[in-house]
């Protein structure tokens, strides 16, 4: 059967090096579901593969939009399903790598059908956010569904919106909405976990926010804050790496205190993922110091 090898973990744990070292082994290719990497103009802030890296193995969905493009995630699962389709005629395994929790389960199970936006609903929820921020849709969505709360990018204003018009709409968490069983698909699917202690994972995250420093993260976030003047609702901008610079350039906050809050946030969204994670019953599991060498014993004795 054609299989599809899902490398999953945290942020910065090291998964771009695992797909790229399973990819030349298998002699295969590799799909990116880390929605951010989508967007060609926030490569240094999203760690996205660089040069080096694309030129070792094949990516698809590594800066193919801009951010002003519009994308969901159900043009993801479609796109990424012919992709693999495509690439299944020629090869038995494909690689897809990303910490995108969601994209990777709309590859890997499908996305329930659910209900088109409210209008009343969204209006009521927009005029929330204007009036009393993004804090109060937060305390909504924790107070009407703690599991996805725990999940979902809080940082995220349409995803709030989106959940908790759901939630308002079919009277059921967004969690239960979602749970639901899909098709199968017609591949199988091998999931691949990097796991670290906890503070091995939030020592790199702090480094890689340095590194990205380095590498020019503040004029990347400067030529955005253009853009978002232009485009104050894409969503794609309200990313970790981003927002918080963007309140440095609007003079709300230090250099240092928006480094810092980068480095929170970070923390934050690997803590959201390991939470996602742990739930799940069908990862493999190896060890971030050695993850090449277990994930082939894994795979030898799997496949």
């Amino acid at each position: 059967m054609k299989t599809l090898i899902s490398v999953v973990g945290t942020t910065g744990i090291g998964k771009t090096k695992l797909a790229i070292d399973l990819a030349r082994h298998f002699s295969t290719e590799i799909i990116s579901c880390d929605s951010r990497q989508f967007f060609r103009e926030m490569k240094i802030g999203t760690a996205a593969p660089s040069d080096e890296e694309l030129a070792a193995a094949k990516h698809y969905f590594v800066g193919n939009l801009s951010v002003t493009d519009y994308y969901s995630i159900g043009q993801f699962e479609h796109d990424a399903l012919q992709l693999l389709q495509d690439l299944f005629n020629e090869k038995d395994f494909v690689i897809m790598v990303g910490g995108s929790m969601m994209y990777e389960k709309a590859v890997i199970e499908g996305l329930n059908e659910l209900p088109e936006a409210h209008i009343e609903n969204q209006q009521k929820l927009a005029d929330i956010f204007k009036k009393d921020g993004i804090e109060k849709l937060q305390e909504i969505l924790r107070n009407l569904d703690p599991e996805y709360y725990q999940n979902v990018d809080i940082h995220n204003p349409r995803r709030l919106l989106r959940a908790i018009d759901i939630i308002w709409q079919t009277g059921k968490t967004y969690t239960e909405n979602i749970s639901a069983p899909q098709d199968a698909r017609n591949f199988r699917t091998v999931r691949i976990g990097i796991e670290a202690p906890r503070e091995i994972i939030y020592e790199r995250i702090n480094l890689r926010v340095d590194q990205m420093l380095e590498n020019g993260l503040l004029n990347e976030a400067e030529y955005l804050f253009k853009i978002k003047k232009e485009h104050p609702d894409l969503a794609s901008l309200n990313t970790v790496g981003y927002s918080e610079l963007f309140k440095y350039f609007e003079d709300e906050w230090s250099l240092d205190f928006a480094v810092s809050e980068i480095k929170k946030n970070s923390r934050r969204f690997a803590k959201r993922q390991l939470t996602w994670y742990r739930k799940e019953e069908n990862i493999l599991w190896v060890n971030y110091a050695n993850p090449f060498a277990e994930s082939l014993s894994l795979l030898k004795d799997l496949l």
